[in-house]
């Protein structure tokens, strides 16, 4: 079985954020995980950088920032090639939704917990 590549956008050390939550659900449920976000770090043994870096045959991209924020990470993430987008809740960005739909990447707007609790991840 291959291992899928997540990266978790707008990742957080504090244990109560939904980031930091869901960063631990995917890797209980055997995804390779790493984060992005402000304050370098690791979560329960998870790398958290705070530059930018090349991640191969990466999965899914799961966004936990608002759209003010996601601007500087566009080019970034769709050189990445994901195989799909997550906008969890607060995340959205039809702007960013737009620049995907012209790359063929696809999105959705979903929580990663509940698609991880549904087995729809």
């Amino acid at each position: 079985m291959k291992i899928r590549k997540v990266l978790v956008l707008g990742a957080s050390l504090k244990q109560d954020r939904y980031s930091n939550r869901a960063i631990r659900k995917l890797a209980a449920n055997n995804f390779w995980v790493v984060g992005l976000g402000l304050r370098e770090g690791d979560v329960s043994g998870i790398k958290i950088h705070t530059e930018q870096f090349d991640i191969e045959d990466l999965y899914a991209v799961t966004i936990y920032m608002n759209a003010y924020n996601q601007e500087e990470f566009y080019d970034y993430l769709v050189g990445l090639k994901p195989q799909k987008i997550i906008f969890n809740p607060g995340a959205e960005n039809s702007e960013f939704e737009s620049v995907l739909k012209n790359q063929g990447i696809p999105f959705e707007r979903a929580c990663t917990l509940v698609l991880l609790s549904m087995d729809q991840f």
